[in-house]
């Protein structure tokens, strides 16, 4: 008889630890819900524009010609395109160093009523981009600095 009420316990025992994950779970999920981050394209957005009040992540390519510094001096206004749409964006602050016309960008905002209204940006580069420091250099020469800088890191470990 003994044994039989060690068996209910455990089950009981099972049963409320996986109540509590559960709970757990579910806590966190309604959580970080307004956390969340969704991904667009410009397509996307043109088709089903998300609510003003959503943050979203917008990326394509900037579309040659549309970048426009704006009179404040810190706001430049562009367009971001997919091939199949063009979307309006206005940001207002520092533009990474990457930042350029036909290349790719990420920009974290909120749709606004005529434009994209992003609060951060990040530039993307192709798989031939060569940094400033390296550009000067021959192939040789620029081996040996990463292969220097890599030494480095690996000593200060």
């Amino acid at each position: 008889m003994s044994t039989l009420k060690a068996k209910h316990q455990r089950l009981v025992l099972v049963v409320i630890a996986l109540a509590v994950l559960i709970g757990a779970a579910l806590l966190a999920i309604w959580g970080l819900r307004s956390e969340a981050n969704y991904f667009y394209t410009p397509s996307q957005i043109v088709a089903e524009p998300p609510s003003g009040d959503r943050m979203v992540r917008l990326g394509g390519m900037v579309q040659d010609g549309s970048i426009e510094q704006l009179g404040d001096g810190i706001s430049i206004r562009f367009t971001v395109g997919d091939g199949q749409a063009l979307v309006p964006v206005r940001y207002t602050g520092i533009v990474p160093d990457l930042f350029v016309e036909g290349s790719g960008v990420v920009a974290e905002g909120r749709m606004g009523p005529s434009a994209f209204m992003a609060d951060s940006l990040l530039a993307k580069h192709d798989e031939n981009y060569v940094p400033r420091e390296l550009q000067e250099m021959t192939e040789h020469q620029a081996r040996q600095v990463v292969a220097e800088t890599q030494q480095a890191e690996a000593t200060t470990r």
